[in-house]
């Protein structure tokens, strides 16, 4: 299936947001999503499931002042 992630089209076959952000290499990391303008907690990514044609944004906190 083909989704936007933060602006680029990406071809994948995961259909949750969990097994994507591993195939992306986010893995453990602190990161926050947006699936289709809406924020999607950390606890629910496991039962997200994605479709073709999805917007996903995913933010890393920075640091820095």
């Amino acid at each position: 299936m083909n989704i936007v992630i933060n602006g680029e089209n990406v071809e994948t076959k995961n259909e949750n947001l969990v097994a994507l952000l591993s195939e992306l290499g986010y893995g453990t990391a602190k990161v926050a999503t947006a699936l289709n303008e809406e924020f999607i907690p950390a606890t629910s990514r496991f039962d997200t499931h994605l479709k073709n044609g999805d917007r996903l944004e995913i933010l890393a906190p920075m640091q820095g002042g």
